[in-house]
């Protein structure tokens, strides 16, 4: 029997399936500044949403921390030790002078928003199940696996979400996920190597970090991009192989790791997407789930720029403006007269995509 956890306790039905938790941001003396991530974007994120008045603190289901037995679903004990140990926290970061800080400081500032976060994902698997969908402002952390982390990633967030769901959801059996941050996630792919239920669709610049050969592997479609490719190309390969991938096998559950790191001029990423290629792209991602039916849980991943909060909120708007997400939606929504009149105008949308 899978132990007792506090993440899968129902959230209150007048919330909208976004979750957040202000301990997401990390912060302390300037240090997060040395690593090109904006380590604040998950909060400037929920308040251009409550600006826009589509939110508020009380209608937004709060994040919790993954604890220690919750994080053992995944992860090897010998593992989470190592992370009492500044200098690995350093190096899976890229934060080199957090080596030299105590390791209950590194606990509480770093690990702990990187684990409230990892909650926060495993909540939204559940929450999505039920609700159709569900997007966590933060996660998406698809470099580490059960035994190592890397690239600011150190908990195996989507890993554990799917074997949450796996293990307590029943009905959920088959899941696929949809990677399309700017980078290989060689973390999941490794932890679901030789494991069928998982179908890994990940589009990547292929000479960027990690270059993970052995990961490769796992990947079912594979769409590797060259340096600068720009929104016509992206998106036109986006809408190709996610229809393709949802064809190809019908999962319970999409987990969609939505990247912002593609955008135009960012430090690590090297693709050349504009802000509308972003707010396009998570919204083919959405039609494609939505019109099957199919539950879908967003995280935000990678995106090293200060505007892209500004993008992630304008896409989860322009996601609302277009009756994609909705706080009353649910998986049945065949009754909802949104849902009917988006899958009819899918297809029109998505052939007038291809030809622009």
């Amino acid at each position: 029997r899978p132990h007792r956890s506090d993440l899968y306790e129902d959230a209150p039905s007048a919330c909208w399936p976004i979750i957040y938790s202000p301990e997401y941001n990390i912060t302390f003396m300037g240090l997060e500044k040395l690593h090109p991530f904006d380590a604040g974007k998950w909060g400037k994120v929920i308040n251009f949403l409550k600006e826009e008045k589509l939110i508020a603190d009380d209608l937004i289901v709060q994040a919790r921390e993954a604890t220690d037995e919750d994080l053992l679903v995944v992860h090897t004990r010998r593992y989470l030790n190592k992370l009492k140990w500044s200098f690995v926290v350093a190096t899976i970061t890229e934060i080199p002078p957090v080596a030299f800080l105590p390791n209950f400081v590194v606990q509480r500032k770093v690990l702990k928003p990187l684990r409230t976060q990892t909650g926060g994902t495993i909540m939204a698997g559940k929450l999505a199940v039920d609700r159709g969908w569900a997007i966590n402002v933060g996660g998406g952390f698809h470099h580490c696996s059960s035994d190592r982390g890397g690239g600011f990633c150190a908990y195996a967030d989507i890993t554990l979400a799917i074997k949450f769901l796996f293990e307590r959801v029943q009905g959920v059996s088959k899941a696929t996920i949809i990677d399309l941050d700017a980078h290989q996630g060689n973390g999941h792919e490794r932890d679901f190597m030789d494991d069928h239920r998982v179908y890994i669709m990940d589009a990547y610049n292929r000479y960027i970090y990690p270059g993970d050969g052995f990961a490769k592997r796992a990947i079912k479609r594979k769409v590797e991009l060259e340096w600068g490719t720009e929104d016509a190309e992206y998106l036109q390969k986006v809408h190709t192989h996610v229809e393709g991938a949802l064809n190809e096998l019908k999962p319970d559950i999409i987990v969609y790791n939505a990247g912002t790191d593609i955008l135009d001029g960012d430090p690590l990423g090297g693709l050349a997407i504009s802000p509308q290629g972003i707010v396009k792209r998570d919204e083919v991602v959405f039609k494609a789930a939505r019109s099957r039916r199919i539950p879908i849980l967003m995280v935000t991943s990678g995106g090293y720029q200060k505007r892209t909060a500004r993008i992630i909120a304008d896409s989860i708007l322009n996601l609302h403006n277009l009756g994609l997400i909705d706080k009353e939606l649910v998986t049945s929504g065949a009754e909802n007269p949104k849902v009917e009149q988006m899958i009819r105008e899918t297809a029109k949308d998505l052939t007038n995509l291809s030809l622009q």
